[in-house]
């Protein structure tokens, strides 16, 4: 078992009337299978309503499954007893940063976490500075957070999570709401830990561009994992993509439509480097 299982997870949305009587029910995943090892970044797609936000927060045990069973380091998260450990080992992060920034100044919103973990004093300046050192924000320990960019406060709260020293971090559309620049700069920071700190990754997004160095891609459909494997292998499968209603990175449609009008090109090109190459090549 992985650091990180699912199986047949099933999770129902239950809506009510004004009276409190069942209105209708929602399936939002419908045995769901998953398993993820120590270390690994995966990123899981799907368009808004594929169910994939519903499954993040059973990694971390915010949502309990109707049916089947999620493990978070062998641990199983309907038993109540649990729960802290769970959070200890799988931090989350959530799209809108300040949701989850609390604190008058940087430094102590990193140590927040610890802090109520019940972490000695001298520890937990010890992890704020480490933790805001691997998403370069220690020059802005005492800058208020309402100063800063919507990247640099995502940052704070990836820092935020570090502090707590989780194995895996679940990021759940962390740079939704961010510009080019900011999502750039919180990709780099998630990709600098997974590679450096060998710190599990899951990362939920609709960005196809922020799947390319995962070690393994999800594509979730109607609450369902439709596809699964390598970025390459998923970004090969073109129309069965946009069947699913998600788009390709520009550079890996560019050379599918090559291919397509005659062109000797590899399947599942990542990058405009990998496709100056290929092009290169012909000649």
């Amino acid at each position: 078992m992985g650091i990180m299982k699912a199986a047949k997870l099933v999770h129902e949305y239950i809506h009510r009337d004004d009276d409190g009587n069942v209105d209708h029910i929602e399936t939002a995943l419908n045995g769901v299978d998953l398993d993820i090892e120590a270390g690994d970044f995966i990123a899981i797609l799907g368009h808004n309503g594929s169910g994939k936000s519903t499954l993040a927060k059973h990694l971390n045990a915010i949502l309990m499954p109707t049916e089947g069973t999620v493990w978070v380091d062998g641990k199983n998260t309907k038993a109540p007893e649990n729960t802290l450990d769970i959070r200890k080992t799988a931090g989350m992060v959530f799209q809108n940063p300040d949701n989850q920034i609390i604190a008058g100044m940087v430094e102590e919103d990193v140590a927040f976490g610890p802090e109520n973990m019940g972490v000695p004093s001298q520890e937990i300046w010890q992890r704020v500075m480490r933790s805001l050192n691997l998403v370069h924000m220690e020059a802005y320990k005492n800058h208020s957070p309402n100063k800063l960019s919507g990247g640099q406060k995502q940052r704070v709260a990836i820092a935020g999570v570090l502090a707590m020293q989780p194995k895996c971090i679940v990021l759940d559309e962390p740079t939704a709401m961010l510009d080019p620049e900011g999502r750039k700069e919180v990709m780099d920071a998630v990709l600098e830990l997974n590679k450096t700190k060998q710190v599990t990754v899951i990362l939920i997004t609709h960005y196809m561009e922020e799947a390319i160095h995962a070690d393994k891609v999800y594509v979730m459909d109607g609450g369902e994992i439709v596809m699964e494997g390598t970025a390459r292998e998923i970004f090969a499968r073109v129309q069965e993509l946009e069947n699913h209603r998600l788009s390709v990175p520009q550079i890996t449609k560019l050379a599918h439509e090559l291919k397509c009008s005659g062109l000797p090109i590899p399947d599942g090109i990542l990058d405009e480097e990998e496709l100056m190459e290929a092009i290169c090549h012909l000649s």
